[in-house]
């Protein structure tokens, strides 16, 4: 009993730093490197749709040079 308790023990305490159970990619090279590239592009548009939400891809308005806002 107590072995089997201490089997359970280690198990519990193993198994999840071991990782994911299914792995995310396949085995296959070739598929593997392919979905590595997908990824990898949908990280990439990850900051074009930031930029687009929060307006940083409009164009701006504003002089490249300062101006006197005054009466002169």
């Amino acid at each position: 009993m107590r072995r089997r308790l201490g089997w359970l023990l280690l198990l519990a305490f193993t198994l999840p730093s071991v990782g994911c159970a299914l792995p995310i990619y396949s085995a296959r090279p070739a598929k593997r490197a392919e979905q590595l590239i997908y990824t990898s592009e949908n990280m990439r548009s990850i900051v074009q749709e930031w930029e687009r939400f929060w307006f940083l891809d409009m164009p701006s308005h504003a002089t490249p040079y300062r101006v006197h806002g005054g009466v002169i």
